[in-house]
Parts: structure tokens; sequence; C-alpha cells
């Protein structure tokens, strides 16, 4: 076994698997390499599979049918745990990067929690996803520290809207769920019209909350964190990451754009090659629910994207006791507790048989939504989401989510609206205030922390 640490872009340690495998975080904590022997990995990702209900969803689906976009850094198709599962897509940083060969950390590592099928006889060493059987499409969309054209990403105005096209590119090219482990503090008006674009196609679209928790200089008065988009537009799944005891990690931001939470802290992933890390962090989370929601879709691909956001709400544990916070929002995801729900759902509002994802939900490509401005300080915020039948007589039910919001400074409201859910919708209101937003600056990753040891790993 070879080891090889290296400082630059949060101190990843890597460790080269012949049969050992896990050293270090790739998007968090830097741990000890560990003992190895052929199994490992799955040894270390059981207990979070069982605590959330993974093994016994995958008695109903393992996900067969269904693409997850990862819009990402790009994946590595080769890694031995995702041969065969990946089509990779345009990279929309192709002019940045110039002909280099991106890394592709961040994004295998997202691709291995969703769908990873790991390697070896049956299947059983490496990692395995929530939905194994499930297909990815990745979309390079962000650089990252380790990518020879990172200094030019952070510096042009080139990539401002990679995100966006990578998003609809994904909509377009039949992703049922897309998945995007990233963030930054300002609103793309471009993104906010993807994400519209997107969920009126029929997507489900998932977005971490960020890990500017324990950032001191980033919080405000009441150690509120700033919001993150694209976590924080409207109809997106906003996740949060929670401890092995089901609470908020420390790193994980708290606001009200928060819906529900996952898993965030001394995951297994793979990454490119032969190499596999311990990681920490929203981005982790984000891709276990991004799993759970592929579960759904795969047993029930009719189910519109308010739905599936629906089922997963009900399927959540281990919640705040008044039902809602803005610390994991309505509690733990649970993956087979999700089906049950999707189940009841469907039985309510089938639509769109046997059509292809991007036609389930639209005749024609859809326009930007129609919306009610709501003043941004209006407190509380409420959504009502109405979900109609389709022979049009029947309301299959509605979802009434009420927030206080916060905002520090109500005579001066985000432009485009609040965001969150209950904003200003998916029309953008105007360029936001300051600056052209620049690329994303990195993924979602956590600086380096002394922990010892995964949380989650075998006692």
């Amino acid at each position: 076994m070879t080891q090889a640490r290296r400082t630059r872009g949060g101190r990843r340690a890597a460790v080269r698997a012949g049969a050992a495998v896990l050293a270090a975080a790739l998007a968090g904590a830097w741990l000890a390499p560990v003992p190895a022997h052929a199994d490992e990995v799955r040894d270390r990702q059981r207990p979070m599979l069982r605590a959330l209900g993974v093994e016994a969803a995958w008695e109903i689906t393992k996900g067969r049918g269904v693409t997850v976009a990862v819009v990402d850094s790009g994946v590595d198709a080769n890694q031995a745990d995702l041969r065969g599962s990946v089509t990779t897509g345009p990279n929309m940083l192709k002019e940045v990067d110039a002909g280099i060969t991106p890394a592709r950390l961040h994004g295998t590592a997202m691709a291995s929690l969703i769908a990873g099928h790991g390697h070896g006889p049956g299947g059983r060493d490496g990692v395995i996803g929530i939905a194994p059987e499930a297909r990815i499409l990745s979309i390079r969309v962000i650089s990252e520290p380790e990518d020879a054209s990172y200094a030019r990403y952070r510096t042009t105005e080139e990539a401002h809207d990679s995100v966006a096209r990578g998003i609809r590119y994904a909509a377009d090219h039949g992703a049922d769920v897309i998945n995007l482990s990233l963030g930054k503090d300002n609103e793309v008006p471009e993104e906010r019209a993807a994400i519209g674009y997107a969920i009126g196609k029929g997507v489900v679209v998932v977005a971490a909350v960020g890990n500017e928790g324990e950032k001191e200089r980033a919080l405000d008065g009441d150690g509120f964190a700033p919001y993150s988009y694209p976590a924080s537009y409207p109809g997106v799944i906003a996740v949060a990451a929670t401890d092995a005891d089901n609470s908020r990690a420390a790193f994980s931001n708290r606001n009200y754009s928060v819906l529900l939470a996952a898993p965030g802290k001394g995951l297994p992933v793979a990454g490119p090659g032969d190499q596999y890390f311990l990681s920490s962090g929203t981005s982790d989370s984000t891709a276990l629910v991004s799993g759970i929601a592929a579960l759904v879709r795969a047993k029930y691909p009719d189910l519109s994207p308010a739905l599936v956001t629906q089922a997963l709400i009900e399927s959540t544990r281990h919640g705040p006791s008044g039902g809602y916070d803005e610390k994991i929002g309505f509690g733990v995801v649970h993956a087979s507790r999700a089906l049950s729900a999707a189940g009841a759902l469907a039985s309510t509002a089938p639509v769109g048989k046997d059509k292809p994802a991007a036609q389930r939900f639209v005749k024609e490509d859809p326009g930007p939504v129609e919306v009610i401005e709501r003043p941004a300080w209006v407190a509380p915020m409420i959504i009502g989401i109405v979900l109609a039948g389709i022979a049009g007589t029947v309301a299959a039910g509605a979802i009434s989510l009420a927030f206080r919001r916060r905002h520090p400074k109500p005579e001066s409201p985000p432009a485009g609206g609040a965001p969150g859910r209950g904003g200003g919708g998916f029309a953008p209101g105007g360029p936001p205030r300051g600056p052209r937003p620049v690329p994303y600056p990195r993924p979602h990753y956590r600086p380096p922390q002394p922990d010892p040891q995964s949380p989650w790993a075998p006692r």
C-alpha cells in the first residue's frame, strides 16, 4: 500500500487501494488510515445503509431505469465501483480547461454515494450507492483545487453560467434526478431559471445547504449561516448534514432553506482510479438524498417532483419536537419509508405513464413559472402546493409548509424574491445586487479537522 498525502485543497490524504482502502476525507476531516482487508469500505457503509432503511428498500427497487445527473466536477467513468453505469455528458468548462484532464475527485465521490455498485465477486467490495442500479449522467460544471485550470476558473467570467447550462442539459437528456452538491452565497438569474425549467420538465432537484456552520465570521448575530444557492431556490430539496446521533453536524448550515437531512460525516466514497476516502459535508448528505429520490422514481416513475418531495418529507425520522426546525428541517430521510409514502401518493394522482422523463409532466417546453411575488420580509411564509389529478376533477392534496423566515434587514429583500421555498418563484426578479456573480469558488468542501475516526465505523 502506498499512501500519498496532499496539502493542496484541504489536505486530502489518499490511499491507493489494492487490498487496502480508506484513509482520508475528500470533503472534510482528515482521518488516519484504517487496517486493511478486502471489504473495509462496505463494512464502514453498513451502519449508514441500515440507518437509512436502504437495505429494506432494495427489496423493492435498486434504482434500475433511473438516471441521476451529477452536475459537479466530473466523474471517473472507469472507477471500478461505477464502471458501466456512467454516461459522460459535455464539459461546460471546456474553454476554461483548455485541454487539461480534470481531477474529477468531488464528482466521482458523489456519484459513488448515489449509484456505486461495488466490484469484485458479487460486487461485495468497494462503495455501494443508495441506488446501485441507477445510471449516472456526469456533467462537468465546476473546477476544484486539484485541477490545473482552477486558478483560471476562479478569475474568469467564462464559466459564470456553467451550472445553469448543466442543469438544462440534464433536464433535456433524460435525467430523473439532478444532484447539486455545490453552492455559493449569491443568486444567479440563469440558475434560477434553469431550476424552474428542470422542475417544469418533471425532474427532481436536490442540493446542499452548505458547510459554513462553524465559520463564525460567516454567521449572523443569531447564528444563522448564509443562504446557499442553488439549495435556496424554490422547488429545490435542500439537504443538511447530520452526525451519527441524528443531530445537525456542526459544519452544516443552519437557516430556513433546510428541508430535510441525511448523514454527512465520515462516509466512505470512491475517488478516481483506485482511491477511496472518508468524506464529510452536506455534499455527501445531498448525494444520499438524491439516491433515495432515485429509488422513489424507479418504483413510481410518474410521480411529480412535488410528490417525490412530499414522500421524502413523510419518510423522515428523528425530527424536531415542533415538527420542523432550521437545523435538520423535517428530520432524517429514510429510504423504505419514502417508498411507502410514495406509493400512497402515487395512488391519488397517476400521470404520464410510459412517457420518457422529459415528457411526463409537460407537452411542450415549459416557459417561466408565473408566480405572485411575496415581500421577502413577510413572516410566516406559507407555501401551498396544490397537486391536481389528470382528470382535473380531483385534487391530489396540498402541502403547506409554514416557516418563520429570518431577514436581518427587512427593508432590503433579496432580488428575485426570498430564497428558499416560498420566494418569488422561478422567474428572475432582476440581477443580484453587487458585482456580477463569479464561478463557484469550489465544491462544498469542509476544512481539515482532527477527527480520529469515522462515526460510522463498525464498533
